[in-house]
């Protein structure tokens, strides 16, 4: 008998780690009620077996990934906690969303009314491939059991703490990571906006010329992802706590990815940005 994973949802993410762990024996289910073509598109290539309806998902899964905007998670939780209250098996729950511990732990007392085990996971890295580094860290009582995962070919890192640390990395790590591609962002629009780009690019590529070189690799990749990290930066700034000027930051990063998402960026502001990228990376 194979291992049952159960995947909401088949996204970009989601659905390149059901593609390895199906290339590992797994049977990945999903379901495709109201998605859209694109991620049925992805839950076929990546050889998800559509179930319908939930109960029929609990009912087969030994686990349940979690893979969701931020901003969707506890809603996601909320609305399987009925049926996973009723399931005479009990999947584990694993949630593998960017949010800070706080939404963290409101999934985690969703849950605890349902029977399952939950764990509190962080996905670092792009979606799972050949080449990639791809690590799942995961924290509280049930984190061990995640690494049944590592037999299916996954990256899992347990960490000896309890629910709420493998967020408060996540958010540690994407408020660097994404924090400054944001920073850069803003501030080569800056420099095009006032004709400073080439000088800003050159004095770059002499003092700082790795820092450079990310930048050109991680803003272009940003556009297409920058409405997920709307909700993620909201969830950063959450996990400042007291920290005021913290929480500015990120909710001003929040309020640019916005920006960038619903094309509130100028056309010409936007094509200066990748003109930016693609000279620093020696295209043009």
């Amino acid at each position: 008998m194979s291992d049952v994973i159960a995947i909401i949802a088949p996204g970009e993410m989601g659905s390149a780690v059901g593609r390895r762990l199906r290339e590992h024996g797994a049977r990945v289910v999903t379901m495709l009620d109201g998605r859209s073509a694109q991620s049925i598109a992805r839950a076929e290539r990546a050889g998800f077996a559509a179930v319908d309806g939930s109960e029929r998902m609990v009912g087969e899964a030994d686990f349940i990934l979690s893979i969701v905007p931020p901003g969707e998670a506890a809603g996601l939780a909320q609305q399987l906690a009925p049926v996973l209250a009723r399931a005479p098996r009990k999947p584990v729950y694993v949630d593998c969303n960017a949010v800070a511990p706080e939404t963290a732990a409101r999934i985690g007392a969703v849950l605890a009314a349902t029977g399952c085990a939950y764990v509190d996971a962080a996905i670092i890295g792009p979606p799972p491939a050949a080449a990639s580094r791809t690590v799942f860290y995961a924290s509280g009582e049930a984190a061990p059991q995640l690494l049944r995962l590592a037999a299916l070919g996954l990256q899992v890192r347990v960490l000896d703490a309890p629910a709420g640390a493998a967020s408060a990395l996540k958010m540690s790590y994407a408020g660097i990571t994404k924090g400054l591609t944001g920073l850069g962002a803003a501030m080569m629009l800056g420099a095009s906006r006032s004709g400073a780009a080439a000088a800003l690019r050159q004095e770059l590529a002499e003092s700082q010329p790795h820092l450079l070189a990310w930048l050109a690799r991680q803003v272009p990749s940003m556009y297409p992802k920058a409405y997920r990290w709307v909700a993620e930066m909201e969830e950063i700034a959450a996990f400042s706590g007291g920290d005021v000027a913290a929480q500015q930051i990120y909710r001003g990063l929040a309020r640019l990815y916005e920006r960038l998402a619903e094309g509130g960026v100028a056309e010409d502001e936007l094509a200066q940005l990748s003109d930016f990228c693609r000279a620093a990376s020696g295209k043009i």
